[in-house]
């Protein structure tokens, strides 16, 4: 089944008395102008990568724009796609952000950098600790060192919600990388490159994603849909938004922000309900390191966070020039003990904007 017809197998939500709609903000605001930039993206070959290298091509005409990977077949692949002839701008660097000397070698005349690659598993990342902390934790450092030392304009790290109050280690090692990127505007000067932090939930249309995964299960004949727990939530958005909130992030940035896009939350229970209405839900545990909700900004940061019309932005706790250009903005500093986590969200989906999203993930 494609992506598309996934979408559109979703059966109707019932009708009756409406719920208020959770907004699906786009995030193209501001805008970010890439033509005639040179551009790098870490991770280029994944989910991600491949979308907002597509989002590139089809809204502005970069200088460069470097695909930096280590998986030499997902690049062949890619390449196939943004071939020479149609895509002259298309670069390809085979390179692990493990390599500092490799890195710094592809950001040579590089403007703006997104970091997108990481060990992402959270059960890979518990049975190979020394794996995950080398790609997560000391490739944020080589990053931010090739970029210091290329005079590369800006960096955007992406981040996730397992970064904020971790237990396991795949968020531990995001948020010890979110650390680094924040602490890394101190190394680079008054005019020096500017680093910043997007941190957002799950991602509908990403590899792994949990509505394929039950999907398959229902095309396979299984009797049931596996469900860890029925009060787990989570935060969710689509790779479009995930992209636009990237660029319009890096636009707003002055250095040391973590971004955090306002998104609705659900139920898992509602997604199996939407998938397959009839099947059987199977109530399995909670699995080794995951949350029985996300949570994306700790009450512990809310004395540094403002509040925008579609984000939120965890300021260092001494940049008080930065906080001030954010209030003149329109930014509004968030209550005292705010906390920021899906069970609390109040923008939950209901069964028809969990559709619309769907739709707008797989189209």
């Amino acid at each position: 089944m494609t992506a598309l017809a996934l979408a559109q197998s979703m059966p109707e939500p019932p009708t009756g008395k409406a719920e208020p709609a959770a907004p699906l903000r786009d995030f193209t605001q501001p805008w970010m102008d890439l033509n005639d930039k040179t551009v790098l993206v870490t991770g280029g070959t994944g989910s991600f990568g491949k979308h907002f290298i597509k989002t590139v091509v089809d809204g502005y005409k970069p200088r460069r724009l470097i695909v930096f990977s280590r998986d030499e077949l997902k690049q062949f692949e890619m390449q196939q796609d943004f071939g020479p002839d149609k895509y002259p701008f298309m670069r390809f660097f085979i390179g692990d952000v493990r390599d500092r000397d490799r890195l710094e070698m592809a950001m040579n005349g590089v403007d703006y950098v997104v970091h997108a690659a990481a060990l992402k598993q959270v059960t890979t990342a518990e049975y190979n600790p020394f794996e995950c902390i080398r790609t997560n934790v000391f490739g944020a450092e080589n990053v931010v060192s090739a970029a210091l030392r290329r005079n590369v304009k800006r960096v955007v790290a992406l981040s996730t919600d397992k970064a904020a109050n971790p237990i396991n280690l795949y968020g531990a090692s995001k948020l010890a990388s979110d650390k680094i990127f924040v602490a890394a505007n101190n190394l680079a000067g008054a005019d020096g490159t500017r680093f910043a932090v997007v941190r957002y939930g799950n991602v509908f249309g990403s590899r792994g994603s949990v509505v394929p995964f039950f999907k398959k299960l229902v095309a396979d004949g299984a009797k049931s849909l596996p469900i860890t727990d029925a009060r787990m939530t989570r935060f969710w958005i689509t790779l479009t938004q995930g992209v636009n909130f990237v660029l319009s992030s890096m636009e707003m940035m002055r250095g040391g922000e973590i971004y955090v896009p306002k998104i609705p939350s659900t139920t898992i229970p509602q997604l199996a309900s939407l998938v397959s209405p009839d099947m059987p839900q199977k109530i399995i545990g909670i699995r080794p390191g995951e949350k029985l909700h996300e949570t994306m900004i700790p009450a512990d940061d809310a004395h540094c966070t403002v509040e925008l019309e579609d984000r939120y932005v965890i300021l260092q706790s001494f940049a008080q020039a930065a906080r001030e250009a954010y209030l003149n903005r329109g930014a509004r500093p968030v209550a005292d003990g705010f906390s920021y986590s899906s069970d609390s969200n109040p923008e939950q989906l209901d069964a028809r904007g969990l559709q619309t999203l769907l739709a707008m993930a797989y189209a």
